[in-house]
Protein backbone atom coordinates (compact mmCIF):
# COMPACT_ATOMS: atom_id res chain seq x y z
CA UNK A 1 0.00 0.00 0.00
CA UNK A 2 1.28 3.45 -0.93
CA UNK A 3 1.34 5.99 1.87
CA UNK A 4 -0.47 9.30 1.35
CA UNK A 5 1.74 12.08 0.00
CA UNK A 6 1.93 15.57 1.48
CA UNK A 7 0.72 18.08 -1.12
CA UNK A 8 -1.60 15.58 -2.83
CA UNK A 9 -5.30 15.00 -2.15
CA UNK A 10 -5.85 13.17 1.12
CA UNK A 11 -7.20 9.67 0.53
CA UNK A 12 -10.99 9.56 0.75
CA UNK A 13 -12.48 7.67 3.65
CA UNK A 14 -16.05 6.96 4.72
CA UNK A 15 -16.60 5.28 8.08
CA UNK A 16 -19.30 4.91 10.73
CA UNK A 17 -19.00 7.62 13.34
CA UNK A 18 -20.29 8.39 16.77
CA UNK A 19 -23.82 9.64 16.59
CA UNK A 20 -24.75 6.79 14.24
CA UNK A 21 -23.93 8.35 10.90
CA UNK A 22 -21.52 7.53 8.09
CA UNK A 23 -18.85 10.21 7.91
CA UNK A 24 -16.84 11.07 4.81
CA UNK A 25 -13.80 13.33 4.68
CA UNK A 26 -15.48 15.08 1.74
CA UNK A 27 -18.11 16.35 4.21
CA UNK A 28 -15.47 18.70 5.62
CA UNK A 29 -14.20 20.40 2.44
CA UNK A 30 -13.74 24.09 3.15
CA UNK A 31 -12.45 23.39 6.66
CA UNK A 32 -9.12 22.16 7.92
CA UNK A 33 -9.17 18.66 9.36
CA UNK A 34 -6.89 17.03 11.91
CA UNK A 35 -7.20 13.27 11.49
CA UNK A 36 -5.53 11.27 14.23
CA UNK A 37 -5.17 7.51 14.27
CA UNK A 38 -4.73 5.78 17.60
CA UNK A 39 -4.56 2.11 18.65
CA UNK A 40 -7.37 1.65 21.19
CA UNK A 41 -10.01 3.40 23.27
CA UNK A 42 -9.50 3.65 27.03
CA UNK A 43 -5.81 2.71 27.04
CA UNK A 44 -3.45 5.01 28.96
CA UNK A 45 -1.52 6.66 26.12
CA UNK A 46 -4.54 6.88 23.82
CA UNK A 47 -6.55 8.49 26.61
CA UNK A 48 -3.81 11.08 27.19
CA UNK A 49 -3.72 11.88 23.47
CA UNK A 50 -7.52 12.11 23.18
CA UNK A 51 -7.72 14.34 26.26
CA UNK A 52 -4.98 16.65 24.98
CA UNK A 53 -6.95 17.13 21.76
CA UNK A 54 -10.03 17.72 23.96
CA UNK A 55 -8.20 20.30 26.05
CA UNK A 56 -7.12 22.17 22.89
CA UNK A 57 -10.47 21.78 21.13
CA UNK A 58 -11.38 25.48 21.42
CA UNK A 59 -8.06 26.56 19.90
CA UNK A 60 -8.56 24.20 16.96
CA UNK A 61 -12.16 25.40 16.52
CA UNK A 62 -10.99 29.03 16.52
CA UNK A 63 -8.61 28.05 13.69
CA UNK A 64 -11.61 26.62 11.76
CA UNK A 65 -10.32 23.08 12.20
CA UNK A 66 -12.25 19.86 12.74
CA UNK A 67 -10.71 17.10 14.87
CA UNK A 68 -11.48 13.47 14.01
CA UNK A 69 -10.08 10.41 15.77
CA UNK A 70 -9.95 6.97 14.16
CA UNK A 71 -9.22 3.56 15.67
CA UNK A 72 -10.25 -0.03 14.98
CA UNK A 73 -12.69 0.08 17.92
CA UNK A 74 -16.46 -0.12 17.41
CA UNK A 75 -18.83 2.86 17.46
CA UNK A 76 -20.21 1.71 20.83
CA UNK A 77 -16.69 1.58 22.28
CA UNK A 78 -16.07 5.10 20.92
CA UNK A 79 -19.30 6.36 22.47
CA UNK A 80 -18.26 5.03 25.89
CA UNK A 81 -14.82 6.65 25.42
CA UNK A 82 -16.44 9.99 24.50
CA UNK A 83 -18.78 9.84 27.49
CA UNK A 84 -16.07 8.90 29.97
CA UNK A 85 -13.50 11.45 28.74
CA UNK A 86 -15.98 14.15 27.61
CA UNK A 87 -14.50 14.31 24.12
CA UNK A 88 -16.11 17.06 22.00
CA UNK A 89 -15.15 15.67 18.59
CA UNK A 90 -16.01 12.78 16.27
CA UNK A 91 -14.52 9.33 16.55
CA UNK A 92 -14.75 7.00 13.57
CA UNK A 93 -14.83 3.20 13.76
CA UNK A 94 -12.42 1.46 11.37
CA UNK A 95 -13.16 -2.12 12.38
CA UNK A 96 -12.26 -3.44 8.90
CA UNK A 97 -9.02 -1.39 8.91
CA UNK A 98 -9.78 0.26 5.55
CA UNK A 99 -8.71 3.77 6.60
CA UNK A 100 -5.79 2.46 8.66
CA UNK A 101 -4.45 0.63 5.63
CA UNK A 102 -5.22 3.51 3.25
CA UNK A 103 -3.24 5.91 5.44
CA UNK A 104 -0.52 3.27 5.97
CA UNK A 105 -0.79 3.27 9.76
CA UNK A 106 -1.59 -0.46 10.08
CA UNK A 107 1.91 -1.86 10.42
CA UNK A 108 4.09 -4.43 12.06
CA UNK A 109 4.94 -3.39 15.62
CA UNK A 110 7.22 -4.81 18.25
CA UNK A 111 6.77 -4.78 22.02
CA UNK A 112 8.97 -6.67 24.46
CA UNK A 113 10.30 -8.79 21.59
CA UNK A 114 6.80 -9.77 20.42
CA UNK A 115 5.82 -8.79 16.87
CA UNK A 116 2.23 -8.03 15.96
CA UNK A 117 0.14 -5.86 13.63
CA UNK A 118 -1.32 -2.67 15.02
CA UNK A 119 -2.04 1.00 14.53
CA UNK A 120 1.01 3.25 14.51
CA UNK A 121 -0.07 6.45 16.28
CA UNK A 122 -0.17 9.09 13.53
CA UNK A 123 -1.75 12.47 12.80
CA UNK A 124 -2.59 14.04 9.45
CA UNK A 125 -3.48 17.65 8.68
CA UNK A 126 -5.76 18.18 5.69
CA UNK A 127 -6.24 21.64 4.22
CA UNK A 128 -9.50 23.29 3.10
CA UNK A 129 -9.16 21.88 -0.42
CA UNK A 130 -8.75 18.31 0.82
CA UNK A 131 -4.99 18.13 0.32
CA UNK A 132 -2.67 16.54 2.84
CA UNK A 133 -0.79 19.49 4.34
CA UNK A 134 1.31 17.69 6.98
CA UNK A 135 1.76 14.34 8.66
CA UNK A 136 3.27 13.10 11.89
CA UNK A 137 3.94 9.37 12.15
CA UNK A 138 4.87 7.18 15.10
CA UNK A 139 4.41 10.17 17.35
CA UNK A 140 5.14 10.74 21.00
CA UNK A 141 2.41 12.59 22.85
CA UNK A 142 4.51 15.14 24.72
CA UNK A 143 4.41 18.38 22.71
CA UNK A 144 2.60 16.79 19.78
CA UNK A 145 -0.68 18.70 19.99
CA UNK A 146 1.24 22.01 20.12
CA UNK A 147 3.06 21.09 16.90
CA UNK A 148 -0.20 20.22 15.17
CA UNK A 149 -1.85 23.44 16.36
CA UNK A 150 1.12 25.46 15.12
CA UNK A 151 0.84 23.83 11.68
CA UNK A 152 -2.94 24.45 11.63
CA UNK A 153 -2.41 28.15 12.34
CA UNK A 154 0.10 28.44 9.48
CA UNK A 155 -2.46 27.12 6.97
CA UNK A 156 -4.60 29.83 5.38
Amino acid sequence: MTAPIVGKLAPAIKLPGTGGEEVSLKDFRGKKVVLFFYPQDQTPTCTVEACEFRDSFTEFAEADTIIIGISPDSVSSHERFIDKQQLPYLLLADEKLKACKTYDVWQQKKLYGREYMGVVRSTFLIDRKGKLAAEWRNIRIKGHIEKVLEAVRKLS
